[in-house]
């Protein structure tokens, strides 16, 4: 995962999956100046490996792993494009490809540390891309310099519960939300360190059903993106088929 063909990969098709749509071959192929047959065998070597899900003709969706690291890049790509612009004043039809030459070699220290300097931006300098998140634990600001030296001690695949995919499983890092979100997500049981399983994502934005112990709750996209989990390094896990009838788990409704 440290190669930056990878990187450019993931990040492309991360551009694609944020208006909702499947990366397909030809307009990879394009946007990346490579061949087809490069881009078809590049997404398979990313389902092997539990990053993408790929389907031929239909395209490729980024996994919760695979968003995961997408993110990691796209976020430091986009702070460095509001740090040229809004610190050193370089207009904004050049900061975009300032930024593609910089973000492979941007550490998460500096990321974080241009984050703060900028007062946590929200977006980048056309106010149109969102900034990913950022995968700490961390209050404001005042804390993140304790929380990134804690992160480089035992560095983690961290995304939101909204971005995994059906049949994936993950362990909840921390929660992010305001006080009644925040207690409404702990009184489900989703504390920090419950393992979880993604039974379904419904399409078009509908809520992500999960198992959690003996239960299964399904929770609004919104709610859902407050929920921060870890994700291991390790393959995304098959997709099975979610548990019947006749399972044992409690169905807990649906949680906007």
């Amino acid at each position: 995962m440290s190669t930056d063909s990878v990187q450019e990969y993931l990040e492309a098709i991360h551009a694609f999956n944020e208006t909702g749509e499947p990366a397909k071959t030809t307009e990879l192929a394009e946007k990346l100046a490579v061949s087809p047959p490069s881009v078809t065998e590049m997404l398979k070597r990313l389902a092997e490996d539990g990053l993408v899900e790929y389907e031929p003709y239909k395209g490729a969706t980024l996994t919760g792993k695979g968003m995961a690291y997408a993110e990691r890049i796209v976020r430091k790509h986009r702070l460095l494009e509001r740090y040229l612009h809004d610190s050193l004043g370089l207009k904004r039809e050049k900061v975009h490809a300032e930024a593609c030459r910089l973000e492979h070699s941007l550490s998460d220290d500096v990321a974080d540390a241009m984050c703060r300097a900028l007062d946590q931006p929200a977006t980048c300098p056309d106010d149109h891309n969102p900034i990913p998140p950022c995968s700490l634990e961390v209050k404001d600001c005042d804390d993140c310099v304790a929380a990134r030296k804690k992160a480089n001690d035992r560095p983690r695949l961290v995304t939101q519960l909204s971005n995994l995919r059906t049949g994936e499983e993950a362990v909840v890092a921390f929660v992010r939300a305001g006080n009644g979100a925040y207690k409404r997500l702990l009184d489900m049981g989703l504390t920090q360190g419950t393992r979880l399983r993604v039974v379904n994502v419904a399409p078009f934005k509908g809520p992500v059903e999960i198992a959690v112990r003996d239960t299964r709750l399904a929770l609004g996209r919104g709610l859902a993106s407050f929920v921060f989990v870890e994700i291991s390094e390790g393959k995304a896990p098959r997709h099975g088929a979610p548990p019947g009838p006749h399972s044992g788990r409690r169905w807990r409704g649906h949680a906007q």
